[in-house]
């Protein structure tokens, strides 16, 4: 499966384009990893329990946007994005979305 940003893929041609897919990813630290973060808060820089909470819920809404990229039948998705939202207090929401396409190599 190729996955690219852009919405084209070169030396490919598109052949067939079969929608939306999309992938998402609903995620919150335990009351122990918000304490933990707290902590790491307090003496600033990065905050490391947020920053693998962001890497796991972008991996898993990535992953299922490439379990419905194949169940449609693609072979790409063209215009991959991420977007984020926080849905309550360290819970976030993370949405993989793009179009699914079937494309071929240019000859």
């Amino acid at each position: 499966m190729i996955v690219v940003t852009t919405n084209d893929l070169p030396g490919f041609r598109v052949v067939k384009h079969l929608g939306v897919v999309r992938g998402l990813s609903v995620r919150s630290r335990s009351v122990i990893g918000n304490i933990g973060a707290a902590v790491q808060i307090f003496f600033g820089g990065n905050i490391t329990l947020y920053t693998k909470l962001a890497e796991v819920a972008r991996q898993e809404a990535y992953d299922e946007l490439m379990a419905h990229a194949e169940a449609m039948g693609a072979n790409a998705v063209l215009a991959m994005r991420y977007d984020a939202n926080e849905m309550a207090s360290a819970v976030t929401e993370v949405l993989a979305y793009g179009t699914a396409v079937v494309v071929e190599p240019v000859a």
